[in-house]
């Protein structure tokens, strides 16, 4: 039986609901075409043209417009925010966005179903992170993180608006090269024959999170009313180190894959002078402890879920050969 969009109803009723993703990136560009394969009728919205996709209308508009986002949303009965300002510029650039998100839900009364990262919770000292925590970050990023899921709960409790907010790790998957600790530098630098940068302990378990299986979870949490008051971590590969997982594309790409390994003190030095460095090293404490994803709530409520981590890595290298045209 298909599953209820949440406030719809009751079953058999999602197919004929328009849904609207908010951002054409990497996760968002995969959630409308995950909600397009289960035959729900979707609206992607950037400001930009992505390119056309089977069953995806696309409309134009700056999100920092709640006029402009309200326009676009128009007929939604599921809005998914899945936007994202450039690294350095969080702080002028994120809020806004998600403020025009917000905007266009309250017009709608569209269920609002919100990504988010890990950023909020702040350092655990290695305790897995569950969706119980408090929201203790100690970094900028983090604190603007925080707020911006506080805006959300605070517009939920006063009844303006029903959300649903899903939360996922370092993502990486087909498409994902920048922005990523496991995009370029990774997965390109293997494939090339180079060593892979990293920042942090590689022997400590860590956390990523696929892009296919974020997609998968949020558009759950879009479709199946019990998501809909609730803050869920998003299901996605087992945990494993990250020199596990560098095994994994050692045996995918036929060779070992070293790690060449970024000083702390060099960090500081080069954050010093560069933003995007500086952005880099105040997140860095996600590597220097176990930072483990606990997604029991969402696997025990919905089923399990999750690609398998070596099926996953194939599929990223596959994308990256086709890219660079490596046999």
């Amino acid at each position: 039986m298909k599953a209820p969009i949440a406030g719809t109803g009751g079953p058999g009723t999602s197919e004929d609901r328009l849904h609207v993703v908010f951002g054409t990136g990497q996760v968002g560009s995969a959630l409308a075409a995950h909600l397009a394969g289960l035959g729900i009728p979707v609206r992607a919205v950037s400001r930009s043209r992505p390119a056309a996709r089977p069953g995806i209308d696309w409309r134009a508009a700056d999100a920092t417009d709640p006029e402009a986002a309200a326009d676009a949303a128009k007929g939604a009965s599921v809005i998914y925010q899945c936007l994202n300002a450039p690294y350095t510029q969080w702080p002028e650039h994120f809020p806004p966005l998600q403020r025009g998100v917000l905007a266009a839900a309250e017009r709608t009364g569209a269920l609002l179903v919100s990504l988010e990262n890990l950023y909020g919770y702040g350092p655990t000292g290695g305790r897995p992170l569950t969706e119980d925590l408090p929201l203790a970050a100690t970094t900028v990023k983090g604190r603007i993180r925080a707020a911006m899921t506080a805006d959300l709960l605070a517009a939920a409790d006063a009844g303006r608006v029903r959300i649903a907010i899903g939360r996922a790790s370092d993502f990486f998957g087909a498409g994902v090269t920048q922005g990523s600790t496991l995009g370029e530098r990774v997965f390109g630098n293997a494939l090339a024959g180079r060593r892979a940068d990293f920042i942090g302990n590689p022997d400590l378990p860590h956390t990523y999170s696929y892009v296919p299986d974020i997609a998968a979870g949020l558009a759950t949490l879009g479709t199946d009313a019990r998501a809909a008051g609730q803050v869920w971590h998003l299901p996605g590969p087992p945990t494993v180190t990250t020199r596990a997982l560098l095994d994994l594309v050692a045996d995918q790409v036929g060779h070992q894959v070293g790690i060449r390994p970024v000083p702390k003190l060099a960090v500081r030095a080069l954050a010093l002078a560069s933003p995007a460095m500086r952005g880099l090293a105040e997140m860095s404490y996600q590597f220097d402890q176990p930072f483990v994803l606990d997604t029991s709530k969402y696997q025990s409520t919905f089923g399990a879920a999750g690609t398998p981590l070596a099926d996953a890595v194939a599929a990223t290298l596959a994308w990256y050969r086709t890219r660079t045209g490596t046999p």
